[in-house]
This record gives structure tokens, C-alpha cells and sequence, in this order.
């Protein structure tokens, strides 16, 4: 049993850190045919070629490898124990080898972790995983997805507050000028914006996480398509050199709401490489 699921989280990390889904290619293809800016086109084209070779060669996408971020998705009568959990960790460490990662562990106590002084680890799996998400699904299986965050979407995004006047256009007028701020200082755009809106920071954070899981490229809701139309308006295009696309789509996940004068926005303006996602079921090697 335990074999089989660091096999499949290793293999699960590394197509996650190598691949394209094939709705994110295809909707690369037509920014490219829709694009009429010769340097925007050139680099959409650019970036989807780069995608076709690490997916070729399974190296990775970005010399920023990423940090892994893991869904694990339960059925009604699926259990998960936590030497399964403990696999996982393990498969996630060999994926990291064989990607490879980049090394990007820091070495230390909890001071040196803080300003770098203990140095890094030489172990492409000394990149410790986010801890693991942990959600029911209705099909009875246990699925994971492993998900490559990088450091400039992090950098760029937003979590915080927002006094909604009990008004729709007030949160999305809010999230608009978030992401178009977020997306002219990345600079590795188009991006796909991640958006949780929750009770709290860690609900916020969760549904954005779960909107990258759930989301396509060819499935866009009312709003999801208001922000993207909207931030592409302001012509910030790939690499901020101008153009009609700077964001490729928007995934939201909104989650409860309470009776307050606030709703809690994550914002996470995935960078042109992102999201890196791939998704394995774990049930028939659990139950070998």
C-alpha cells in the first residue's frame, strides 16, 4: 500500500510541476489568436511553447519550482489514517527529487528560519509542504491534488478585509483594483486570479486554494468573467508590455457568509506558469 502512494504523489508532483491542463493550453491558444499586439502575442506564444517542452522533457515549468499545496479530497466511506498521511509526505519528497525542486528549505531554529542565517538545505525536499487540506467529496474515493505555489504570486497577493454596504459591485469594484495592482507588479503574467471570500483569513485562504483545484479555463461564472473582463481592460498584458490579456480567467470559491459589515477577500494573482496542478485518486492503492 505505502509504496503505491508515494509512487503516485511523486509522479502527481512532478506532472503538477511540468504540465499544462489541457483547458488552460486551450485557452492559451485562443489568447493567442485573439491577441492583435505583436509583442503580446509573442510572448502568450512563448510561454504556451515553454509548457509544451517541460511537459515533453518533465522538467519544470519555472526555476521557481514551487512549494507544494495539497487537497485531499475523502468520500462517505473512505478513511484516512495518518501513516497514510505519512506517505504522502513521502511521496511529496521524492516528487521534489525528481522534479527536481529547487533546494529552497531554509535550515534552522525558528530565528534562523526567520532572517536565513541557518542557510539553505542542499535537499530539493527539504521544501516542506502547506499543511494538508482536508475536504469531503461525494464520490467514494480519496483523490489527492498537488498544487506548486510560487514566491511573486505570494509576494502579490492580498488578504484582507472588505466593507461590502451590503453590495456586491462594493467587494468586486475592491477585488477588481486588488488585481489590477497585483497583476502590473507581477510581471509574469497572464495570470489567473484565485479568489476565496470567507469569514476569516484561513477560510478566505482555503477557498482560494480550493478555487484553483475546482476551477477551468473553460467554465467561467458571471463574476469569475466580470473580473477577468474587467482587469483586462486596463491593457496590462503579458509581462506588462500592453495588450488585450493579462489575466487568462478567474477562479472564485465563495464560501458561508456571516451577518457583519465585512467580507474576508484572498486574492492570489497566479503567475503565467500557474496554477501547477495535478490530481491523483488514492483509493485503490489505500485499499491494496
Amino acid at each position: 500500500m505505502t509504496g503505491n502512494i508515494r509512487e503516485l504523489v511523486r509522479d502527481t508532483l512532478v506532472t503538477a510541476g511540468s504540465t499544462f491542463r489541457e483547458d488552460k493550453k486551450e485557452a492559451s491558444r485562443r489568447a493567442v489568436g485573439a491577441e492583435t499586439d505583436d509583442k503580446a502575442r509573442w510572448v502568450l506564444q512563448t510561454v504556451l511553447d515553454n509548457a509544451e517542452a517541460a511537459e515533453k522533457n518533465r522538467s519544470p515549468l519555472c526555476d521557481d519550482t514551487g512549494i507544494p499545496h495539497l487537497i485531499l479530497e475523502v468520500g462517505p466511506d473512505c478513511a484516512v489514517t495518518g501513516r497514510m498521511l505519512d506517505e504522502i509526505r513521502e511521496g511529496v519528497k521524492l516528487g521534489l527529487r525528481a522534479l527536481p525542486g529547487r533546494p529552497m528549505g531554509i535550515l534552522g531554529d525558528e530565528r534562523q528560519r526567520i532572517d536565513q542565517s541557518g542557510g539553505l538545505d542542499p535537499d530539493s525536499a527539504g521544501v516542506e509542504p502547506a499543511p494538508i487540506l482536508i475536504r469531503r467529496c461525494e464520490e467514494n474515493v480519496i483523490r489527492l491534488h498537488v498544487l506548486m505555489f510560487g514566491g511573486g504570486p505570494a509576494i502579490r497577493g492580498k488578504t484582507y478585509r472588505v466593507f461590502h454596504r451590503h453590495s456586491v459591485e462594493t467587494v468586486m469594484d475592491e477585488i477588481v483594483s486588488w488585481a489590477k495592482e497585483s497583476v502590473a507588479q507581477l510581471g509574469c503574467s497572464p495570470c489567473t486570479l484565485a479568489v476565496g471570500i470567507g469569514r476569516s483569513h484561513y477560510e478566505a485562504a482555503s477557498l482560494m486554494l480550493q478555487a484553483q483545484a475546482d476551477g477551468r479555463y473553460d467554465v467561467q461564472s458571471g463574476l469569475e468573467r466580470e473580473i477577468t473582463d474587467r482587469v483586462n481592460e486596463a491593457g496590462i498584458g503579458p509581462l506588462g508590455l500592453g495588450g488585450k490579456t493579462s489575466v487568462l480567467a478567474t477562479f472564485m470559491k465563495i464560501g458561508p457568509q456571516r451577518a457583519s459589515g465585512v467580507r474576508i477577500v484572498c486574492l492570489r494573482p497566479a503567475c503565467c506558469f500557474e496554477p501547477r496542478i495535478a490530481t491523483v485518486e488514492l483509493q485503490d492503492a489505500a485499499m491494496e
